[in-house]
């Protein structure tokens, strides 16, 4: 059982409708037929597989099964260690604190903390993985989605990483569907604008929806209708201290 797995609540149907549970349990017997990898995965784990694929039994048994061959070439060990990221970590570019008002758990990204002269892509998608299980393992009960704030104050061409923000987006939308609730993209600079065009296409119809470009002058408002003071941290005029590591020079 991974990170992921463990953090996911147990086979018990009190939610969602009948009809829905019954889709997944098809779903179970088509894709255990061909990977009885499938038998490790709950129900809940299932279900946000028929939901990403619209409820079509078919695309969702193809998408899981794409993830169970994934799954152990990615995760042999079962969890990316923090060892096997410690330059990623190192730079402070993410930092995985605090809920908002829906009691998702909160990561801040810090787009001008990443260089792609400075990275390999290898272990940046190893990152990205620890860093969703991460999250994941943050879920209160009854909970399965996350939220972010994407920070783009001091971007620049320097920091633009095309490859990287693919193969993120490949990753969660792929092998963690389901799982990401809303992004806040906060203090983007124009010349981001130009990334975003090459990487908009790529993000699914589903999830296009949960960006969101706040504008400067909106921040305040936004950021406290979504999260409470006590968790909006410092730098947003909130009362939660970040305790992101300092960035390498």
């Amino acid at each position: 059982m991974d990170c992921q797995q463990a953090a996911t609540n147990g086979g018990h149907h009190n939610d969602g409708d009948a009809a829905e549970w019954k889709q997944v349990a098809e779903l179970r017997v088509v894709t255990e037929a061909q990977d009885p990898a499938c038998k490790e995965e709950d129900d809940y784990m299932l279900r946000r597989f028929l939901r990403a694929r619209d409820h079509h039994t078919g695309k969702a048994s193809a998408m899981l099964l794409k993830y169970l061959k994934w799954k152990p070439s990615a995760k042999p060990h079962g969890c990316i260690s923090e060892s096997e990221v410690a330059r990623e970590l190192s730079q402070g570019k993410l930092c995985l604190q605090g809920h908002d008002r829906q009691g998702r758990p909160m990561i801040y990204g810090f787009g001008a903390r990443h260089h792609p002269s400075n990275r390999d892509l290898d272990e940046f998608k190893r990152f990205i993985v620890h860093v969703l299980d991460a999250t994941v393992a943050r879920l209160p009960p009854g909970q399965e989605k996350f939220a972010a704030v994407a920070d783009l104050k001091g971007w620049g061409y320097s920091n633009c990483d095309i490859r990287a923000y693919l193969a993120a987006l490949e990753i969660m939308q792929n092998y963690y569907p389901e799982r990401l609730g809303r992004v806040f993209l906060i203090h983007v600079p124009y010349v981001f604008m130009a990334a975003w065009k090459i990487v908009y296409p790529f993000i699914d119809d589903n999830t296009k929806k949960k960006f969101v470009f706040v504008s400067d002058k909106d921040l305040d408002r936004t950021l406290r209708e979504a999260i409470d003071d006590a968790q909006l941290p410092e730098m947003y005029g909130g009362k939660l201290k970040l305790a992101s590591p300092s960035p390498a020079k």
